[in-house]
């Protein structure tokens, strides 16, 4: 599942082909909506910390219910940079774990997309690992879901670079991102990455069919450029024209629509209530780390920014630490907003932040606990990657396969 997302991870030139055949799926395609310009909803919350996911149907439409129905597929990812944080996990790994019993899911460690400027090459393997065994400790069970590192996946990477011919250097020219951060870390110190991470993005995104991507507000563009770039490819080289190459014709990608994360998720920080929990914000103090002791989480929560006004109450523009703190313990009760509210109004900060620390401590001891199993058994974390990039890669390599053919490849 930023600014954490910025830091680099990988040499791409690796990548090549995997392909021994043009696979032709032969899974039907449902029709695709035609794109229209700002058509994205503003939304919080998954994709504030570059995370984000998306799901993948069949195009019959069948009750949940039914026994003949099949799951949808759901594919996310966080990248390995720094630690996972309270705003990674309540964001989108701890609903992981309520969605793999409905979809089918694979999650992925997005290292790829940690290059785009400079990063500790020594702690990349570590990183990775990490990240890996804390989705297994949040919850996320390998009989329901797959957990790969993306870089594992070589089709990520080669699907990049044919969505790259097929993408305006304009499109990418107008991403708001690039231009902020390019400004911050000047000309001399960005590389090109920085400018085309968005069309991995699309392959993340594509490879997998996928109908629904949660978007964040930072996010919003690179989801429509996503969906243009479908269109685009669609319209070039899909229907009669691939048809004529003997491929299957019609769409090459499904379009994906954006999908609204769960309300709250959007954490943070614990020293501005205005700006989103982050693995690279300078001060520590500002996120609460998954691991984290239980006297580093005291700290953090007692020294965090609060007011002086009286009470606690939701959804007060003038209290954004406020309202982000009740959040918080909201979420990690699994009260309702209305239980927190009535339990909070007329406590003080110093009692508030006394329960908050209790509740917090108690949830991410289990965390912490089972990471530190995972992590003693490291036989066993690489055979669940394994699996599932092999998983990921049979999926994936389907699409590849498509696009390699209606791009007029020779055949391998």
């Amino acid at each position: 599942m930023g600014r954490s997302l910025l830091s680099q991870f990988l040499n791409l030139s690796n990548a090549c082909p995997r392909l021994s055949s043009y696979g032709i799926s032969t899974k039907p395609q449902r029709s695709l909506p035609m794109i229209h310009r700002n058509y994205f909803p503003v939304v919080g919350g998954v994709s504030s910390h570059r995370c984000y996911c998306s799901v993948s149907a069949s195009e019959t439409t069948v009750s949940e219910s039914s026994s003949t129905s099949i799951k949808k597929r759901i594919v996310s990812g966080v990248q390995p940079t720094g630690s996972i944080h309270l705003g990674n996990y309540l964001g989108a790994i701890k609903n992981w774990v309520s969605l793999q019993d409905k979809y089918e899911t694979l999650f992925f460690i997005v290292d790829l997309h940690a290059i785009t400027l400079p990063y500790d090459v020594q702690q990349l393997s570590k990183a990775t690992r990490d990240t890996a065994a804390l989705y297994l400790a949040c919850g996320v069970d390998t009989s329901k879901a797959s957990v790969f590192v993306q870089s594992h996946v070589r089709a990520h990477v080669e699907l990049m670079w044919l969505l790259s011919s097929a993408t305006p250097i304009g499109w990418l020219n107008r991403m708001i991102q690039f231009k902020e951060k390019s400004r911050k870390a000047g000309d001399d110190n960005v590389g090109v990455a920085l400018l085309t991470y968005p069309v991995l993005m699309a392959s993340d995104i594509l490879l997998y069919q996928s109908d629904l991507v949660p978007v964040g507000e930072d996010q919003k563009q690179h989801l429509e450029l996503t969906r243009e770039l479908a269109e685009r490819v669609n319209h070039l080289y899909g229907g009669r024209k691939w048809k004529k190459l003997g491929g299957r014709g019609g769409s090459i990608f499904k379009v994906p629509e954006p999908l609204i994360p769960p309300a709250g998720a959007r954490v943070m920080s614990l020293t501005d209530g205005l700006s989103k929990m982050s693995k690279s914000a300078p001060s520590d103090q500002s996120r609460i780390n998954l691991l984290d002791s239980k006297d580093a989480i005291a700290n953090k929560i007692k020294r965090c920014k609060t007011d002086s006004f009286p009470g606690l109450e939701f959804d007060n523009a003038d209290r954004p630490e406020c309202n982000n703190l009740l959040s918080v313990y909201q979420i990690i009760t699994n009260k309702t907003k209305e239980e927190v509210a009535h339990e909070c109004q007329d406590m003080n900060w110093g009692t508030f932040k006394m329960v908050l620390t209790d509740a917090l401590i108690d949830h991410l001891h289990p965390i912490q606990t089972r990471y530190e199993e995972i992590m003693s058994d490291t036989g066993y974390l690489d055979q669940v990657l394994a699996e599932g990039a092999s998983k990921a890669a049979d999926i994936a390599d389907a699409t590849l396969s498509n696009v390699y053919q209606a791009m007029g490849f020779l055949k391998r």
